[in-house]
């Protein structure tokens, strides 16, 4: 696995075929990609990362008694985790792109020019879903910085070129072909979304890379390989330079987590069988399972069964790429959508907005006199859903830390709290107040994945 703020705007270049010309003379060939090297390798950065990872405690470390007789015992002391990386300068104030598996929880991030320059960073954003990272180098001016190209645009069989630092030798420069577009569910550890696939040579260390084209444009950030031995087998995996720009955006406008539009709806493919079901002359597309009541497709009309063909005018074809769509079309806008409702296609105008905040997850950690104390509890809402990724249609109160006591009786962060002594639970407040009054005994209804148990004690 390879695994704010003055204002710059990044261009995005529209291709054309003029900037690929076959090289028409001897001495074009001779010169191979040499104008396009020089022009991007200023631009791309060795990112040098360093966290603390906290050693795990003694468990009688709290014992009165025990906690000097066992002061040693079980306890591990902190260790440092070095990681070696790649970025993109994406602005002459400083603003570089990288993956957040080598930057994600560092705590000091050092980079490194290809003219030497030294700078200190900070993660402005990240995202591990994307395995995204946005940072501001301190103190950095004028700085050489790549265009961005609409991804759309990039097609199988362009010429490509990866850059970046693999297995810490120094700057090198690999050439390829872009082998496919589209690809999801191909990248592995929590990434999740969509790819521009690549046969040019990438490696660890290119993590967080520029994939560019042959006139020196940013469309990719290199991400991951599908590899048995750890080296490259000519499947490599670029995050699109159009995600990125709303990273960007979003990190200049101050977020530090990357604020993705609510779907509220979930679905699956459509197959070749499902489609001759459907009425449908071909598969492709998205059919909707289900919806959460507060879901701005079910605002526009959408009803489980329909499918959805496209998103902002670009074929989906499965959820994780339907995502993406709407991730690059960003926040605040209207975007159609193709449906296929009551066999008649049509294209709605669908909000992209946030995950609703309502009612309010009231956030709260159980107090000395509860049942289990140190327990922090949220009420689920369609926020608290989206972040955590539940399924849409539960409802209760989340268990977000179980604290140690929570820990020892068998809670987990995750766990969803569907009931306290018998009597339902349907927010945080009443949770809590359920955890004080219990007395003798103790029964908590939870959900854990698709489980539904009991947990009972005595007290």
């Amino acid at each position: 696995m390879l695994k704010p703020f003055a204002i710059t705007l990044i261009a995005f270049s529209t291709p054309a075929w003029a900037d690929m010309q076959v090289p028409q003379a001897q001495s074009e060939i001779q010169m191979g990609f040499v104008p396009v090297v020089k022009a991007v390798t200023p631009a791309v950065v060795n990112i040098y990362a360093r966290r603390v990872i906290e050693g795990r405690a003694s468990p009688f470390a709290d014992d009165p008694f025990f906690g000097q007789l066992f002061q040693n015992f079980g306890a591990q002391r902190p260790r440092v985790e070095n990681s070696l990386g790649s970025g993109v300068i994406l602005g002459g104030d400083g603003i570089v792109v990288s993956n957040y598996h080598v930057v994600g929880q560092a705590t000091d991030i050092r980079v490194v020019l290809n003219d030497r320059r030294e700078y200190d960073a900070s993660v402005l954003l990240a995202d591990e879903e994307s395995d995204l990272a946005i940072l501001q180098l301190q103190d950095a001016e004028n700085l050489p910085a790549l265009d961005l190209r609409v991804s759309d645009s990039v097609e199988v069989g362009e010429l490509v070129l990866a850059v970046g630092n693999p297995f810490g030798v120094g700057q090198t420069v690999s050439s390829g072909i872009v082998s496919g577009l589209a690809r999801s569910g191909t990248a592995t550890g929590n990434t999740r979304g969509y790819f521009i696939q690549t046969d040019a040579p990438i490696n660890p260390g290119n993590s967080g890379g520029a994939l560019v084209d042959t006139a020196g444009r940013l469309i990719g950030i290199n991400t991951s390989i599908l590899s048995r031995s750890g080296g490259s087998n000519g499947i490599g995996f670029a995050i699109p330079a159009t995600l990125v720009d709303q990273f960007v955006k979003q990190a200049r406008a101050g977020e530090t987590r990357f604020q993705r539009p609510w779907a509220g709806v979930s679905g699956q493919p459509v197959t070749y069988d499902m489609a001759e079901g459907l009425g449908l002359m071909r598969g492709g597309g998205v059919i909707l399972s289900d919806m959460h009541p507060a879901s701005p497709f079910g605002a526009a009309g959408f009803e489980p069964g329909d499918v959805i063909l496209a998103v902002d005018g670009q074929e989906v074809n499965g959820p994780a790429e339907m995502i993406y769509r709407m991730s690059v079309a960003g926040l605040g806008t209207d975007v159609a959508v193709s449906v296929v409702k009551d066999g008649e296609t049509r294209d709605v105008a669908v909000a992209m907005q946030r995950a609703p905040d309502q009612p309010p997850r009231a956030t709260l950690t159980t107090g000395a006199r509860a049942a289990v104390p140190g327990v922090t509890l949220s009420t689920i809402n369609p926020a608290v859903i989206a972040e955590y990724d539940l399924p849409l249609t539960v409802s209760g109160v989340l268990v977000e830390d179980p604290g140690d006591i929570g820990a020892r009786a068998g809670l987990r962060a995750g766990d969803i709290l569907l009931g306290i002594n018998g009597a339902a639970v349907t927010d945080s407040t009443s949770a809590s107040a359920a955890l004080e009054a219990a007395t003798r005994r103790l029964a908590l209804d939870v959900q854990r994945g698709q489980r539904r148990f009991t947990m009972r004690f005595r007290l």
